[in-house]
Order: structure tokens, then C-alpha cells, then sequence
């Protein structure tokens, strides 16, 4: 946030360091201007209002991952020492009923991250690891308007997925890019103050938030309807117990002695910089669900599914710039695709064909070359080897057999093979077209053009 050291994820322990990020006595911080930049961009994409003269302060505390005993910040105690980048935002959540519900943003704020402390690698010693001192982080901060651990779910998915189509961070909580820590605050009613909150760290999923905050609120309801009172507290998840585990009593905001930070001046912001960032701002996902829904006719739902991850829409976009059969290319996306995905818990980066391998197998399905029996074939085959579909057709010959002598060869021999299933269907079980139509397919091995086999038989079986 401060200093010029790269930031990477699984690096050797302290070598991305430097002095400043180290807090040597005579180092001065300088503010990343790109930081700046994205926190600006995530407020702007979440209706905040920017503040022109944000301001610097001082959280004073001492844990032995802090090597300057303090951490550069946006907040603060009191009014004039709280001026954060961004206030006042929001964002809108789909509930489960079908309803949309706005979550209110108090602020979002800049600071830089504290260092790791490693626990498990010996039996007596914690050890430090200061690569990720000074790594620039955004504080989003949201209203108490969160009523269920399912809409704290919905929420966090909403922050992770704007989060990425800004490009602002890859949002994994395993690696850290993402974290979350969570407030719960009982009351009787929606008219009474809140009761003491308990804030939850440490979660490392959504699903473990959702969990961790279902145990906390049965907890507390259970205390509370005791007449026993809930202590003001951090804690934990413990994931293996199923339970929140404290840690230690909460701090109050005068607990870190916040002051504005005597190395750094305000940050000015230029607003002619903030508007030429709203311009440059990207297709956020609500928009691009819209767009899908009107531009390619596609369902809602369908919609909803392919924007919900970056990569997946920007995989569906490149299919839909080959096929003009927008609705195919999602059925193909949202199934097959998006299966082999979950299957092999890989992203769709990592598949071996293109997103235009898919559009061009689409194609080659609507123009008649192949069948939809063959085309399933022909994925497995592009998934195993990564070759286009029209190249697979080549190699193993697959074209359809449109040739009407051709299918007339498989349709006698099925229908020589089957008299009892022919008296049937004259006699008015007209549904075993089907059964027929399937032994043709299969006896030309899913070559014989559908519509032809279906026009032919009933010629015969209606003669």
C-alpha cells in the first residue's frame, strides 16, 4: 500500500519485503496510486460517494505481526479523524423467493494488511512471515441491514462477483485475496436496539460463514432466552466442533488510540480522475445479465448462471461471437461446459479446446454436418485432446448420412428385424416411433440424419 514490494501469493517466507513495509525507523510511506485507484473504482460501482480529502490515521496495537506496532488506515475514532475514500454505497441482493433486497455500505476504506503468523510447522514456535506486511487491502463495510446467515451468503457472493469483474482482485478466501469477518447482533424486535455483537474471524468459505453465523445466532437466542446476557466478543470457527470459540473480548474504538497519520497529507482526489474512472468502468454483472436477456433472448435463469463467474461469462461471450444460436451456446455453457468444470474442479482456463471449439461444434449441428448424438461424441474427444470439432468429424468420419437410399438400407433391416413391434404400432401405438427411430440411429451409429429417419419410417410404417 506504501511501498513498491510485489505481492504474490506462496512466495518464501520474507523475501517480497523492504524497509518501509518492515517499518525501519526513517522510512517514509508512499500511497499506491493504483490502490487508490481500485478502491475508488469499487465505491463508484457500488453508488458510494468519493471523498475529495480522504484522510490517513494510525491504529495503534501490538501483536507480533505488526512489525511497526501500528497500522496505516481510514479509520478512526472520532468524526474528524474518520474520513474514509468512499461512503454511503449499496448494493442489491437476490433473495431466494424470487425478491430483491438493497444492503446498505457504510464505507469503504483503504489500509495496508499485517504480516502471518504460522503455527503448525513446529511444536514450539509461532513463525512470522512478513511477505504480506503492507499488502493493500479495501474495507468494505456493510449497513446492519443483514437479517439471516443465507442473505449474508447472497451478499458476500454479490461483493466477490463486482469484486472480479472490476478486476480489482482474484477474491479467493483459501489464498486470502478475500476475507470476511462477521458481526451478530440479537434484538427482539426490528424496533429495538441492538444487543451486544460478537464479531466472527477467521472463515475461509461462504458455506463456513453461513454455518458459523447459524451456530452463533442459536447460541445467543439460546443465552438471551435463558436471561443471560452476551458478552462483547471476538471469536472463532471452530469447523471440525460445529461451534464459535472466543478468542478474546472485543476492543472498543478508543482501545487503538487512532490519530491522523503524521507521515502523509490528505489524499486529494482530482475529480476530474474520478470521473474519468466512472468512464472507464467495465460491464458490471447486472448489467451484462440484462443485456443477455434482451440482446440474446435467453431465459433469466440462464442469464443469471453464466454471469455469476467472469471467466464463464467471457467464455460464453466467445462462443456466442462464432454461433448466431445464442441459446444453444447456453444450454452447451451451463451444461456440458460448466459440468466438466465442477467434475474436475478446474476453471474453464484450464479446459484443453476453446470457447470457439464450442461455438464451432454448434454450428456444425445446426448446418446438418453431425448429430446431437455424435456432437456429445465429439466433446469428449475435444475434452480429451483439445482438437476442433470439425477436424474430429474429418479424422473419424462422422459426417451425417443425409443420402436417402443410404437410410432406406438401415430402416428395412430394422423394421425386418422387429414385425411384432410393426403390428403394434399399426394396431395404434404410434409412440414406438421412437423405438424404431432408435434402432436406425443406433445400426447407423448415430450417422443417419434424424428428420430423414423420422420422414422415412413413418412412410413405411404408415404404407
Amino acid at each position: 500500500m506504501f511501498c513498491g514490494c510485489k505481492v504474490e501469493f506462496g512466495a518464501e517466507p520474507n523475501t517480497l519485503v523492504c524497509p518501509v513495509c518492515l517499518g525501519m525507523p526513517g522510512t517514509l510511506p508512499v500511497p499506491n496510486i493504483n490502490a487508490v485507484e481500485y478502491a475508488i473504482k469499487m465505491g463508484l460501482a457500488c453508488g458510494c460517494k468519493i471523498d475529495p480529502k480522504a484522510m490517513w490515521t494510525r491504529k495503534n496495537y501490538f501483536y507480533p505481526d505488526l512489525p511497526k506496532g501500528y497500522q496505516i488506515t481510514q479509520q478512526g475514532e472520532m468524526a474528524i479523524y474518520d474520513r474514509p475514500i468512499c461512503t454511503k454505497g449499496h448494493l442489491e441482493i437476490d433473495l431466494d423467493d424470487g425478491s430483491r433486497k438493497r444492503i446498505g455500505l457504510t464505507r469503504i476504506h483503504m489500509e495496508e494488511d499485517a504480516g502471518k503468523l504460522i503455527h503448525d510447522l513446529t511444536v514450539a514456535d509461532s513463525l512470522f512471515d512478513a511477505n504480506r506486511c503492507g499488502t493493500p487491502l479495501i474495507e468494505i463495510v456493510s449497513d446492519p441491514d443483514l437479517r439471516t446467515p443465507r442473505e449474508a451468503y447472497l451478499y458476500l457472493e454479490k461483493l466477490k462477483q463486482i469484486l472480479e469483474y472490476l478486476e480489482i482482485c482474484d477474491a479467493n478466501m483459501e489464498r486470502g485475496n478475500l476475507r470476511c469477518d462477521a458481526n451478530v447482533s440479537l434484538r427482539k424486535d426490528e424496533f429495538a436496539p441492538f444487543g451486544n455483537r460478537v464479531e466472527l474471524k477467521n472463515m475461509n468459505s461462504f458455506h463456513n460463514i453461513e454455518k458459523a453465523l447459524e451456530a452463533e445466532i442459536d447460541l445467543q437466542a439460546m443465552l438471551l432466552d435463558k436471561g443471560e446476557t452476551i458478552a462483547q466478543q471476538t471469536k472463532r470457527w471452530d469447523v471440525n466442533r460445529g461451534v464459535t470459540v472466543a478468542t478474546r473480548t472485543k476492543e472498543q474504538a478508543h482501545d487503538y488510540r487512532y490519530f491522523p497519520e503524521p507521515d502523509l497529507v490528505r489524499l486529494t482526489v482530482d475529480w476530474a480522475y474520478v470521473e474519468g474512472i466512472q468512464r472507464a468502468l467495465p460491464e458490471l454483472p447486472e448489467a451484462r445479465r440484462k443485456r443477455y436477456v434482451e440482446e440474446y433472448g435467453i431465459p433469466a435463469y440462464d442469464a443469471a448462471v453464466l454471469t455469476k463467474d467472469k471467466p464463464v461469462s467471457v467464455f460464453f461471450e466467445r462462443v456466442c461471437a462464432i454461433t448466431s444460436d445464442k441459446k444453444s451456446a447456453s444450454n452447451w455453457v451451463m451444461g456440458d461446459v460448466l459440468r466438466v468444470v465442477k467434475e474436475q474442479a478446474i476453471e474453464v482456463k484450464d479446459l484443453k479446446f476453446t470457447p470457439e471449439h464450442v461455438g464451432e461444434l454448434i454450428n456444425l449441428i445446426n448446418s446438418g454436418t453431425i448429430s446431437g448424438k455424435i456432437a456429445k461424441s465429439i466433446f469428449e474427444d475435444m475434452l480429451a485432446e483439445g482438437k476442433a470439432p470439425g477436424q474430429i468429424v474429418k479424422d473419424k468420419n462422422l459426417v451425417v448420412i443425409n443420402d436417402s437410399e443410404a437410410i432406406e438400407v438401415f430402416i428395412r433391416e430394422v423394421l425386418k428385424k422387429n414385425p411384432d413391434s410393426i403390428a403394434a404400432y399399426k394396431s395404434g401405438k404410434t409412440k414406438l416411433l421412437g423405438f424404431f427411430v432408435g434402432q436406425v440411429m443406433k445400426l447407423s451409429q448415430g450417422k443417419a440424419g434424424p428428420e430423414q429417419v423420422n420422414q422415412l419410417l413413418k412412410k413405411h410404417l404408415e404404407a
